[in-house]
């Protein structure tokens, strides 16, 4: 290649005068190869030309004046350096966009899309919905736009401790589990050669085994948590979606992701009718319906004429789409101090225990939670027959926990014997 590197011979001011009155296929040579080219279509643009293996060949630097002639120079010094080496500009720069471009879309976002895609045919629409929401949430921010091949186990484990920060184990839980799955898949892929998801778990504390969910199963305890929620400084979305939990004795899950579209607040019997994609069980044909007791259907009317009729129950006063469970989750271990005792899924637990105690029968109440049936004469009234009966079961449960609250006399334990006297 002839010419020196040098600072050219070329001003700003003989680069300006020639773009002025330039035809097309002119040249102004800077020296070093370096030359500015007006193109047939009366543009102009940097060029180098060069010599390799006998063969000339021209790199196209870009546009002037977006390149200005400092900057063309600078990389006529990149160019030379590479010929030094012994390598071609124009193929090393088409090596350099290829493997940018591969960087751009193997970004742990793409990545883990691409595996939430593929998940959505395993798992219940609330599962993946809740599950996609929490790294838009918690993973995004801090890794999306990464190369997922560039993501460390320390990127990992500062992200799950965020998360951690906020006092919730499971979700921070639930979470990494998640980034193992991803990177898993892209080890599978190819795109990666380690799992950085696998060491971050040391930065978790050991979940207890409790064996079952804290709950309280007595009615004076019951009525000190509804009373003690009352008085608590809580947003009407927390407070009310706490009441719909243990007034339903419905899954979190479900009470955070409810619709008014799911709701039938007037008529003879108000329903809450839960699709079955947003179920634990998803494989029953038929959606999941909870009579509403009065107690809860005038506190939802009221809320309804509030904030309106469409979209969630319990909007997020962040700006997201509603509220999320740890809000809730965090009333019970920190506002009412019931770590260890009672949590929202413990209403579960209490109704289950309460009901059968009083005498209503184990299929009304097993239906009543959509447990997953143990045995085929369940299964066989899983189609609605017993509504009636769960009317009646969610009629009694709402009038114990109003009793409850306000300290008075409950029933007694069994509907079928009289109350002493």
């Amino acid at each position: 290649m002839a010419g020196g590197i040098g600072s050219g011979k070329l001003t700003d001011k003989a680069v300006k005068a020639f773009v002025a009155k330039a035809e097309s296929g002119k040249k102004l040579a800077d020296g070093g190869g370096l030359h500015l080219f007006v193109t047939p279509a009366g543009g102009t643009t940097w060029r180098i030309k060069y010599r390799l293996d006998g063969k000339e060949k021209i790199y196209s630097i870009g546009p002037y004046p977006l390149i200005t002639l400092a900057a063309a120079r600078v990389e006529l010094i990149d160019v030379k350096g590479l010929l030094l080496e012994g390598k071609d500009p124009v193929s090393n720069r088409r090596v350099n966009r290829a493997a940018h471009a591969a960087t751009t879309d193997n970004t742990f976002q793409v990545v883990a899309e691409e595996w939430l895609t593929m998940k959505k045919k395993e798992w219940s629409l609330g599962h993946h919905t809740k599950s996609a929401r929490a790294f838009e949430r918690d993973i995004y921010p801090a890794l999306g736009r990464l190369p997922i091949a560039s993501i460390t186990p320390a990127m990992v484990a500062t992200a799950i401790q965020n998360i951690h920060k906020r006092d919730v184990l499971e979700t921070a839980t639930r979470v990494l589990q998640h980034l193992n799955g991803v990177f898993r898949y892209s080890q599978a892929k190819g795109l990666c050669r380690d799992n950085p998801a696998a060491p971050a778990r040391e930065v978790l504390p050991r979940k207890k085994d409790s064996g079952r969910m804290p709950a309280l199963l007595d009615y004076v305890a019951l009525g000190d948590v509804l009373r003690r929620a009352q008085m608590a400084r809580l947003s009407h979305s927390v407070h009310l979606a706490h009441r719909l939990c243990a007034f339903t004795a419905s899954r979190i899950g479900n009470v955070v992701n409810a619709e008014w579209a799911e709701f039938q607040l007037e008529g003879e019997q108000p329903v809450w009718t839960i699709p079955r994609e947003k179920m634990k069980v998803t494989n029953r044909d038929i959606d999941h319906r909870v009579p509403l007791c009065p107690e809860i259907t005038e506190e939802l009317r009221r809320w309804q004429a509030m904030i309106g009729k469409k979209g969630y129950v319990f909007p997020s006063p962040a700006g997201g789409k509603h509220i999320g469970r740890e809000s809730i989750e965090k009333v019970y271990r920190v506002t009412l101090n019931l770590s260890g005792k009672h949590s929202p899924h413990g209403w579960r637990s209490a109704f289950s225990t309460l009901a059968r105690d009083h005498g209503f029968e184990r299929d009304v109440v097993e239906l009543a939670l959509d447990h997953a049936h143990d045995n085929e004469v369940a299964r066989a009234y899983d189609r609605g027959e017993r509504f009636v009966q769960r009317v009646e079961l969610y009629k009694w449960w709402g009038n114990q926990l109003a009793n409850a609250q306000r300290g008075a006399e409950i029933l007694p334990l069994n509907k079928n014997e009289k109350a002493a006297a």
